[in-house]
C-alpha cells in the first residue's frame, strides 16, 4: 500500500533561523518540509550573535558545519569590563585549551550568514518547499495529520506541525496563549565598518561594558571588516515588545555617567535598530498531538546568556534525534524530544534573567559583581560552562532517558 503524501511531509511554521534548523533536521530523518513564512522572503534581520561550542555541534549535526564556519570570525576571548572605571572584572581564553575542552570554538557572525547557511543547507536538499507570504491564522489536527490554514483560506497538511514562528508565535497562541514578560529592557544594535571603528577597541574578542541599568557589547563581524555594536539600557517609558528604528538622541540620553572609552560605542553608529525585549515564563508543556514548538516560540529569552539562536539549533538536532530513535513515531519523539528540552531551556530563560541583574547592578551590588570571578583560572571558568557549552548530539537525549533528571 502506498504512503500518503502527507505521510511523509511536515509542515514547519517560520522561515528563520530555527524553522530552518528544523527542516535540514527532518529532512535527515526522511521527510519533506513545508516551511510556511509569513514574510514577503526567506531572509533574517539582526546583527551580530555569539555561537558559542554547542552552536558548532548543531551545525555539524545539521550537515552544514563547513559553510558556517566559513562565515564566522574566531575570537581570542570573552572579556568584560566595568562601564564606570574600566576595571576589568573577567576574561576568559578561548584558545586552543578551550576548543580542546569542549570540542569546538567560541565565535562570532552575523545573524543572516548564520541563516544564510541554514538555507543554503535545505535548499540544496530539494526536500524542502518555501511558502512565503504565508500566515498561520488556524490549526486543526487528527490522529494521524495537521491541516493549517493561511490568511488566503489555503490549507497546507502534513504529519506535523513544527511552530518555529518566533517570539510572537501564532501556533503558541493558539495552543498555550500565555502573556508575554516585557522586561523594561531596550537593546539597540548597529553594524559599523572596521574603517569607522575605534582602533582601541579593535579587539578580537567578544567584549561587554557593564554598568548600572546598561550594558554596551562589540565584537568583530564578517573578516573583521565590521563590528558589531550593541547597547542596552532600562527605558524610562512603559513599552511593548517589538522592533523599530532606534533613535540616536534616545540611545545617547541612557548612557551617563559611562568611562568615555565606552561611551563612544554608542556615537558610531548612523543608523540602529531598536528591540523592546521580552520574555515568557518557562512552561512544561509545549507539544499538543502532532504540533511542537521550537526555539523563540517554546522559550523566549533574553539576550544576556547569547544562546537564543543556539537554543533553536538545539532543538532542531533534539526533535531529529528524537524521531530517529523512535523510528519516526511522531507522538513518542514529540514528547521525548520536549522532555530532553524544556530543564536546560528553562534554565537559559532563568539564568539570562540573572545574569541581566549581574550585567546591570549598581551600588554595593555593583562592588560584588566586580569581585565575583576575582583570581579565577580559565579552568574554572570553563568548569562553570561546562553544562553550557558541554551540550552534543550524543547526548542530547540525556534529560529524557535518565529518570532521574
Amino acid at each position: 500500500m502506498s504512503m500518503h503524501p502527507y505521510q511523509r511531509s511536515v509542515l514547519v511554521a517560520g522561515g528563520g533561523i530555527g524553522g530552518l534548523a528544523a527542516a535540514l533536521a527532518l529532512v535527515r530523518q526522511g521527510f519533506q518540509v513545508t516551511v510556511l513564512e509569513q514574510a514577503s522572503e526567506i531572509g533574517e534581520i539582526g546583527a551580530g550573535i555569539q555561537l558559542g561550542p554547542n552552536a558548532f555541534h548543531a551545525f555539524d549535526a545539521l550537515g552544514i558545519g563547513d559553510k558556517a564556519r566559513g562565515r564566522a570570525v574566531y575570537t581570542d576571548f570573552m572579556v568584560m569590563h566595568d562601564a564606570i572605571d574600566e576595571y576589568q572584572v573577567g576574561k576568559i581564553p578561548t584558545d586552543d585549551k578551550f576548543r580542546q575542552r569542549f570540542g569546538n570554538p567560541y565565535a562570532v557572525i552575523h545573524r543572516a550568514d548564520v541563516h544564510l547557511s541554514l538555507l543554503e543547507g535545505a535548499q540544496e536538499t530539494g526536500q524542502v518547499q518555501f511558502h512565503t507570504n504565508t500566515r498561520v491564522v488556524r490549526i486543526e489536527q487528527d490522529d494521524t495529520s495537521v491541516t493549517v490554514w493561511d490568511q488566503n483560506g489555503k490549507a497546507f497538511q502534513g504529519c506535523a506541525l513544527i511552530g518555529a514562528d518566533g517570539v510572537k508565535s501564532v501556533v503558541r497562541e493558539q495552543f498555550v496563549g500565555d502573556p508575554a514578560r516585557v522586561t523594561g529592557h531596550v537593546v539597540y544594535r548597529a553594524v559599523v565598518d572596521k574603517k569607522d571603528f575605534p582602533a582601541d577597541l579593535q579587539w578580537n574578542a567578544a567584549a561587554i561594558w557593564v554598568g548600572p541599568n546598561c550594558h554596551l557589547v562589540h565584537y568583530p563581524l564578517r573578516g573583521g571588516e565590521q563590528y558589531n555594536v550593541v547597547v542596552t539600557f532600562h527605558s524610562r517609558e512603559p513599552e511593548e515588545w517589538g522592533v523599530k528604528d532606534g533613535n540616536k538622541e534616545e540611545v545617547q540620553s541612557y548612557f551617563q555617567g559611562i568611562c568615555p572609552r565606552a561611551r563612544q560605542l554608542i556615537d558610531l553608529p548612523k543608523t540602529w535598530k531598536r528591540w523592546a525585549t521580552a520574555d515568557r515564563e518557562p512552561i512544561g508543556q509545549w507539544t499538543y498531538g502532532r504540533v511542537t514548538l521550537l526555539g523563540d516560540a517554546a522559550h523566549p529569552t533574553t539576550q544576556y546568556m547569547a544562546q537564543g539562536a543556539c537554543m533553536a539549533m538545539e532543538d532542531a538536532v533534539t526533535l531529529g534525534e528524537a524521531l530517529r530513535t523512535h523510528h519516526n513515531d511522531w507522538p513518542k519523539a514529540l514528547d521525548m524530544y520536549q522532555r530532553a528540552r524544556v530543564a536546560r531551556t528553562a534554565r537559559i530563560v532563568l539564568s539570562s534573567r540573572e545574569m541581566g541583574r549581574i550585567y546591570h547592578a549598581k551600588g554595593v551590588e555593583r562592588l560584588v559583581r566586580n569581585d565575583l570571578w576575582r583570581g579565577r583560572s580559565p579552568e574554572r571558568f570553563y568548569d562553570a560552562m561546562e553544562w553550557l557549552y558541554g551540550w552534543n548530539v550524543s547526548n542530547c537525549l540525556d534529560a529524557a532517558i535518565d529518570p532521574a533528571r
